[in-house]
């Protein structure tokens, strides 16, 4: 008998219509859901975005959460967009998702990203 997580392939399923929305790779969305897969934390996470279109920082690494890291993501955008880049990717779906992605890569390398958050954002950071 094989069972089947509903709220899981709902999740893959929105992954994918918004990672295709906003532009991203399949390579990119099945790099990202291989980290759910791997991360229950972070599969809890993203299937509470999913219900409540917030982050939930119940995850932390290094003393960071979900919610910081997406104002890190959201600040380096505005920056681009202020030195007269024209990007699109203010999305909230995008950002929502290159959070997720950061805080999987964190977990892994948490030195790295906190001496980038540490640092803040200057203007050789945001390129």
């Amino acid at each position: 008998m094989i069972l089947l997580d509903t709220r899981r392939l709902q999740a893959y399923e929105y992954l994918l219509q918004i990672g295709k929305a906003v532009g991203l790779k399949e390579e990119q969305l099945d790099g990202l859901w291989g980290e759910f897969l791997q991360d229950e934390e972070l599969m809890s996470a993203f299937i509470y975005y999913l219900d409540h279109h917030t982050m939930h920082d119940g995850i932390r690494c290094e003393g960071y959460g979900l919610t910081d890291l997406y104002f890190y993501n959201l600040r380096r955008t505005e920056m681009r967009q202020d030195i007269g880049k024209n990007f699109s990717d203010s999305d909230k779906d995008l950002l929502a998702l290159e959070t997720f992605s950061m805080m999987a890569k964190m977990k892994k390398d948490p030195a790295e990203y906190v001496k980038k958050l540490e640092n803040g954002l200057g203007m050789d950071t945001v390129m």
